[in-house]
């Protein structure tokens, strides 16, 4: 069986992010590595101010589904770019999973594209970019299978 996981990345707010999610899914971090945990390399340094930056953590949401994430740093080329090309979608269980998942990650949101509600594909579904920029749709399919 093949599981896909997302990786997420930040702007140097990635600690802050999976603490975020880590009280909305209600789980523990599995790891977190910073840059600064890296050994020492002669060819390759992390700058001093982004050795607290995270460099790898994750968040187990169920058996089946996990996030990721790093803090990408600008000395190495690296800036998360932010828009609506990718989603993580959250199919529930329950129309109450649904609106508890809703409500807890739509908090601060930057933008609601579609506020949790009944559609002609869905009993409720939602759209929105949370604070952190990531984009996210809660989905309960209920009795309108397809």
């Amino acid at each position: 069986m093949t599981k896909l996981h997302a990786y997420l990345n930040f702007n140097g707010n990635c600690e802050e992010a999976f603490q975020f999610y880590q009280t909305v899914f209600g789980r523990p971090l599995l790891g977190l590595h910073r840059f600064g945990d890296m050994p020492a390399d002669p060819n390759f340094s992390v700058p001093a101010a982004e050795k607290d930056k995270i460099m790898h953590t994750a968040l187990q949401i169920n058996e089946h589904a996990m996030i990721m994430g790093s803090d990408c740093i600008e000395s190495f080329g690296q800036k998360a770019v932010f828009g609506t090309a990718n989603y993580i979608m959250l199919d529930t269980d329950s129309p109450e999973q649904a609106r508890e998942l809703h409500n807890k990650l739509v908090v601060d949101a930057q933008t609601i594209e579609m506020e949790l509600d009944e559609t002609f594909f869905a009993e409720l579904f939602s759209s929105f970019i949370d604070k952190f920029g990531i984009g996210w749709m809660v989905h309960y399919e209920g009795n309108k299978k397809m």
